[in-house]
């Protein structure tokens, strides 16, 4: 296992890379309600069906690549450099990952086909009002006499939940955690938009009252819930090492054109200092999520503390980058006439989301003194 990036990786990263310098465009100012658009739809079909980057870990015989987190990683840096919109990271990551490794082959056969055409958006709904990602579960689920299910509860910071055509949602049952599936119409089931910092980013509370569901795998789910968290760690990893990269690359840019007392900023000693401090950040965290990306698709203590360590890291490193890059830029870097704003968004939206950096590392504390792979 090898953390460094193979040729058919490198192509990969240059096809992805090219697409989005061409396609994706700094977010524009927001409209008067306060929100901007989510995301193109014309170029999410482009990347789904032209690229086929939507069906890149689901198995050929889903009608996917059959490739790996790692190569999910590749392309999530690559948007995490762009900032770019869209349900990409929820419904490849989040409900990919999760219907991928549920065990349920008729659940795959029902919803991957579609997911990899890009014809279906998903997202994964467990994090709970007060209770975080990791906590107990109090979405309750019932099974109803002449066969399903009905669920009853509320999830919170739903990643593109008031949009995604199919909804997973973790819920107590008699025989543990389960994950139920949930269509985006179902009856009993309220969407509501939040006020969220990062506006490239949507997040969403979901209520459920009797919400009819159909239970995807059987018995408890805690131990391939813990497998899909630890390939999440790992690919927020990867966006933030892009967007940190990002910021970096802008802020040496504008060092280099941006002039005072007739000189270079970047010829000053305080400002070489902070780019040089940012690029032994960025190339730290590229490291920890790469190894992270490579890890992750083995189960194993490994896997569990290379997702926690890079998820951790990387998230410090990210928002670290994008105050960096404001202070460098100056004022306008708060205007919306320029995007580093949009990086800090980003990167302090994404630090918290799925547990903040203390939060990692308490974890990985239990994890390395219990000997377990579980968080």
């Amino acid at each position: 296992m090898s953390p460094s990036p193979d040729e058919g990786q490198e192509e990969l990263r240059r096809l992805v890379r090219g697409f989005l310098d061409d396609k994706a465009t700094p977010l524009r100012p927001p409209p008067p309600d306060g929100r901007p658009e989510a995301y193109d739809p014309d170029i999410w079909r482009q990347l789904s069906g032209g690229l086929g980057l939507t069906g890149l870990t689901v198995p050929e015989r889903f009608g996917g690549d059959g490739l790996g987190p790692a190569e999910l990683c590749v392309v999530l840096e690559e948007m995490g450099r762009t900032l770019y919109p869209s349900p990409f990271f929820a419904t490849v990551a989040l409900a990919g990952q999760t219907l991928a490794l549920c065990g349920d082959v008729t659940a795959q056969e029902r919803w991957l086909p579609a997911l990899a055409a890009g014809d279906l958006t998903a997202t994964l709904a467990t994090a709970e009002p007060d209770r975080g990602w990791d906590a107990d579960v109090r979405t309750t689920a019932h099974e109803q006499p002449g066969g399903g299910w009905s669920l009853s509860g509320t999830k919170s910071y739903v990643v593109d939940g008031h949009t995604a055509d199919l909804l997973l949602v973790t819920a107590g049952c008699a025989d543990g955690v389960g994950v139920f599936a949930v269509p985006g119409d179902a009856a009993g089931l309220t969407r509501t938009v939040l006020d969220a910092l990062d506006p490239t980013r949507p997040l969403a509370r979901i209520r459920l009252d009797a919400t009819p569901a159909t239970r995807i795998g059987t018995g408890d789910a805690a131990d391939r819930l813990a497998a899909v968290r630890n390939q999440v760690r790992a690919a927020l990893a990867a966006e933030q090492v892009g967007g940190a990269a990002a910021c970096l690359d802008m802020a040496v840019a504008h060092a280099r054109t941006r002039e005072q007392f007739g000189r270079p900023i970047g010829s000053f000693q305080a400002v070489k200092h902070k780019c040089a401090q940012l690029l032994v950040e960025v190339e730290c965290a590229r490291s920890a999520a790469r190894f992270a990306g490579s890890a992750v698709g083995t189960p194993g203590t490994e896997a569990a503390i290379a997702a926690g360590v890079a998820r951790a890291y990387c998230s410090e490193a990210f928002t670290h980058a994008a105050k960096e890059n404001i202070q460098i830029h100056g004022g306008i870097g708060f205007t919306w006439e320029h995007p580093a704003h949009l990086y800090l968004r980003r990167a302090k939206s994404s630090e918290l989301l799925f547990g903040t950096p203390r939060e990692e590392r308490a974890r990985l504390a239990r994890l390395t003194a219990a000997g377990g792979t579980r968080p």
